[in-house]
């Protein structure tokens, strides 16, 4: 294959006016997108373009750091500096995880739960809108006797709660309300791919901490606090793509450990009541420091999209606030119904049931993996297993050929972390065996990548 034609200093030099690496890197982004340079082109090492400026190599190499955190160039040993895909392309990384619907026979790739799991919605429904009138746009974010009954459930007592349309929307407003340009903010390595992104366009230098069976790593986050984050975007469990859940102990560590510090945490419990483990907060450490996001889309239906947010404040009422500009609150029908299901027994029965399959479902997997050979290094919980593969292409591709879709690793993992690795969502997996063969396969697989 033919090498991308290099962006050279001459392309780029008459365009930038400025010295500093602020303006170096606006400069260059602009004519990268000027060009329309396409993924792969290289760019200048940082001593010749510094050399060529007349300015130090470390203004450069924050130019370069600048663009990085924008998604705009990539890094590595091999290839040097090159262009990323342009997020017109649909480059981002959430885009790059689910296979197009239909397009296999069993689609592992998504991460959405059961749809025969979920609860019957027609009675909360027919409550729900039982002479259900909006009486004001003023009215409160969330109804009175919903945040009574998610204030019996949370795991801390909460400053304040808010409702907001599933946990990718809290997420993103979240992160909107507390993440400056150049922020620096901790997230787990993996993690949730849209977590990535967001933290790109917000310009965050994001900064991976390993885990290992019980949660994110001790040891590691002490090293990584060094660094001074103001933020960390943390899963206490069902951790999406390992399954990791934190032990009661590690909470309390990790609590310890940023107890000294003002680092704001941001829990998403994102499967929530099928996390299919029990829930460990920091927040019963550090409420005034904790977000907690609990998520009921895994467990009532992805098209309820909400999500209750409990926390300080001056962090929950930042984002309601900024929120009266746009969409002001979540449906109060929507949460009439959430009230209704949570508050009914058949429902709260079928939850139950719902989480005693995934785990079900989850364990006979692993066990199947294991017999050909594929032990995880956490079998944990939730509606995702990560499963280690030899080369994480050639994985995909011989799984696609026997109909299995699979969610490729590389998306879950900030720019310089490295590994091969295969998510699959275990929630419809009811027979584990042809899967597990399947697998077992395709993690040793060389496709093409045989023949050099």
């Amino acid at each position: 294959m033919a090498e991308q034609p290099a962006l050279t200093i001459d392309d780029l030099a008459p365009v930038i006016d400025g010295r500093g690496a602020d303006d170096i890197a606006a400069a260059i982004a602009h004519r990268i997108r000027e060009l329309d340079a396409p993924a792969g082109t290289p760019l200048p090492t940082v001593r010749a373009l510094a050399a060529h400026l007349g300015v130090s190599a470390s203004t450069v190499s924050d130019a370069w750091k600048i663009l990085r955190t924008r998604g705009m160039i990539e890094t590595d040993r091999r290839r040097g500096t090159t262009v990323r895909s342009g997020r017109s392309d649909g480059a981002d990384r959430a885009w790059h995880v689910p296979v197009a619907p239909g397009a296999l026979a069993t689609d592992l790739s998504t991460g959405t739960p059961d749809p025969r799991l979920l609860p019957d919605l027609h009675r909360a429904l027919t409550q729900a809108t039982a002479g259900h009138q909006v009486t004001s746009y003023l009215d409160r974010p969330v109804l009175p006797d919903l945040e009574v009954e998610l204030r019996r459930r949370w795991p801390y007592d909460p400053e304040r709660i808010t409702l907001l349309d599933g946990a990718q929307d809290a997420l993103d407003r979240l992160i909107s309300s507390t993440v400056a340009y150049g922020d620096r903010v901790i997230v787990e390595t993996p993690t949730f791919p849209p977590i990535l992104d967001m933290l790109e366009l917000a310009g965050a230098d994001i900064i991976g901490v390993p885990l290992d069976e019980h949660g994110l790593r001790v040891d590691a986050l002490t090293t990584a606090l060094a660094a001074q984050p103001s933020l960390a975007i943390l899963q206490p469990r069902a951790h999406n793509p390992t399954g990791v859940a934190w032990s009661e102990q590690r909470a309390a560590d990790l609590a310890a450990v940023f107890g000294p510090t003002n680092v704001l945490v941001i829990e998403d419990d994102h499967s929530g009541m099928v996390a299919g483990a029990p829930l460990h907060t920091t927040g019963c450490h550090r409420p005034d420091h904790t977000v907690h996001i609990h998520s009921f889309s895994k467990s009532h239906g992805p098209d309820l999209r909400l999500a209750a947010v409990g926390g300080p404040a001056s962090v929950v009422d930042r984002v309601v606030r900024r929120r009266q500009l746009g969409p002001s609150w979540t449906s109060r029908l929507l949460q009439q119904v959430l009230l209704g299901l949570l508050t009914d027994p058949v429902a709260e029965a079928a939850v139950a049931t719902a989480e005693a399959t995934y785990g079900d479902r989850r364990r006979r997997l692993v066990e199947a993996l294991a017999c050909h050979g594929i032990e995880l290094v956490a079998p944990g919980s939730g509606l995702n297993v990560w499963v280690p593969v030899d080369d994480e292409r050639d994985a995909l591709v011989a799984l696609a050929a026997t109909g299995i879709g699979a969610a490729p690793g590389r998306p879950f993992l900030p720019a310089a972390a490295t590994a091969d690795h295969i998510r699959l969502t275990i929630s419809a997996v009811e027979d584990p065996e042809p899967i597990a063969a399947a697998v077992a396969v395709s993690a040793q697989a060389t496709g093409s990548r045989a023949v050099r």
